[in-house]
């Protein structure tokens, strides 16, 4: 028997029902941070679909960075405030124009 894992989450991390995320991220505001460097722009969203496909915490927010060195590098995390912090050291290597974090 295959034991059920959530997808869908709400913002503050409790699992919730495809309908109910559906109507979260039609309503609810989705960015959580964004910063531009020079032409390099610095995302973090709350995504809300667990990216981690059941090998660990849920992966539901996610930074992205478009331009520059980094362009298209990526770092997922579980909660609102790992993503806030994973977005600042991100901006944080891209002025500094360092190695990614690993």
């Amino acid at each position: 028997m295959r034991m059920y894992t959530p997808r869908y989450y709400r913002r503050d991390g409790t699992p919730c029902s495809m309908e109910e995320w559906a109507a979260d991220y039609e309503d609810e505001r989705r960015r959580v941070a964004l910063d531009m460097i020079g032409g390099t722009k610095v995302s973090t969203v709350w995504l809300g679909l667990d990216h981690s496909f059941g090998s660990g915490p849920p992966l539901i927010f996610e930074t992205m960075v478009f331009g520059g060195e980094f362009d298209q590098e990526q770092q997922r995390y579980s909660t609102e405030e790992e993503a806030k912090a994973g977005h600042a050291r991100w901006v944080e290597r891209v002025k500094a124009d360092k190695a990614p974090p690993t």
